[in-house]
């Protein structure tokens, strides 16, 4: 597994706001997108589904270095 870090924006206001969302997922879904898009800003999205997410989809988003993990939340309108 790669070396991941999280943004102070994540550390203090994602998890402040989702508190439920597990570091460990963000990871999971980097590594095992069903989905990635470069985002304006050298940023990159990545979708999964998580099971402990009742099988919801969680997007999460990276810095350029694809490593350092900035923001996470449940996407309603994902498709693929």
């Amino acid at each position: 597994m790669a070396d991941y870090t999280f943004t102070a924006y994540f550390e203090n206001e994602v998890l402040r706001k989702r508190s439920y969302i597990k570091k460990a997922w963000c990871i999971r879904v980097v590594e095992n997108p069903l989905r990635v898009e470069e985002q304006e800003g050298n940023r990159y999205r990545f979708w999964a589904r998580i099971d402990e997410l009742d099988g919801r989809v969680l997007r999460v988003v990276t810095l350029a270095d694809k490593k350092t993990i900035h923001n996470a939340f449940p996407d309603r309108r994902f498709e693929l």
